[in-house]
Order: C-alpha cells, then sequence, then structure tokens
C-alpha cells in the first residue's frame, strides 16, 4: 500500500477508523481484538446498523504512529472475514 498519509497527517494521531461489515455480533470484537494486536488500547466501538439490518459500521477512534502503522491497520482490518469495507 503506497499512501500519502504522511504527507496529510502529523504523526503520532488520532484516526478514527470506520469498519463496515456483516450484521453479525461478533464483528466488533473481530475489530477490537485485530486493533489490541497493532495498536493495544481500550476501546469503545460504536456500532450502527444499516437501514435494512443487513450490515453494520464499527467506528472506532485509534492512535496511529506513523504511515506505515496506520497502513498495517487498514490491511488488517480488511482481511477479517465479516468486513466488507474500511475506511
Amino acid at each position: 500500500m503506497d499512501t500519502r498519509f504522511d504527507e496529510l497527517l502529523d504523526f503520532p494521531t488520532n484516526q478514527t477508523f470506520k469498519v463496515m461489515g456483516v450484521a453479525h455480533e461478533d464483528l466488533p470484537e473481530q475489530v477490537v481484538s485485530c486493533l489490541q494486536q497493532h495498536a493495544p488500547g481500550d476501546y469503545s466501538p460504536a456500532v450502527k446498523p444499516s437501514s435494512k439490518g443487513t450490515y453494520h459500521s464499527v467506528s472506532i477512534s485509534v492512535r496511529v504512529t506513523s504511515k506505515e502503522h496506520m497502513e498495517t491497520i487498514y490491511t488488517e482490518l480488511a482481511k477479517l472475514e465479516l468486513v466488507r469495507v474500511v475506511l
């Protein structure tokens, strides 16, 4: 992944990741578990269902320390089975 995060942000910074995935009770837990591996912390995800209830969005603020750290988090969250999009 070759992004321009380093040109747009000053690190370290807090970044809100929005993860959209299948409406499943394990989605927030999987997202937090993934984040704990790459950015340990005390997370309180905000979960919002889609209008039809098919998908959930999980918003969570994470302290990122570098461009590479941010790219790693995006990549690892996208690998989760229940996840469809990471913003």
